[in-house]
């Protein structure tokens, strides 16, 4: 009995140990993304197109700016980037989702 505790115990430790270093390796990559889109914070919509090209969608969001939006895929799994661009084409802001 006292064999099955400590089996179970030593496979929650390894779990919880597991799933920590993951959670780190996750908050990494996202802070290394979130770095690299920040650059773009401040300057104009040219400096992001000359960077990654031409956006694969542009549209009007509620507030009236307009929105970059660039497309990937790495391992099947799908990434986009937008970018909020004001009315003096200066990049204001950016959300990325499932880049790495």
């Amino acid at each position: 009995m006292k064999n099955i505790f400590l089996i179970k115990l030593i496979f929650l430790l390894v779990f919880i140990t597991n799933c920590q270093t993951i959670k780190q390796k996750t908050d990494a990559i996202v802070e290394k993304e979130n770095n690299k889109l920040s650059q773009y914070i401040g300057k104009t919509s040219n400096n992001l197109k000359i960077d990654l090209g031409k956006a694969d969608e542009d549209f009007k969001n509620e507030k009236g700016n307009l929105e970059l939006v660039y497309k990937t895929k790495k391992y099947g799994i799908k990434c986009e980037r937008k970018f909020e661009i004001d009315s003096n084409s200066i990049v204001i802001g950016f959300v990325s989702n499932g880049c790495f």
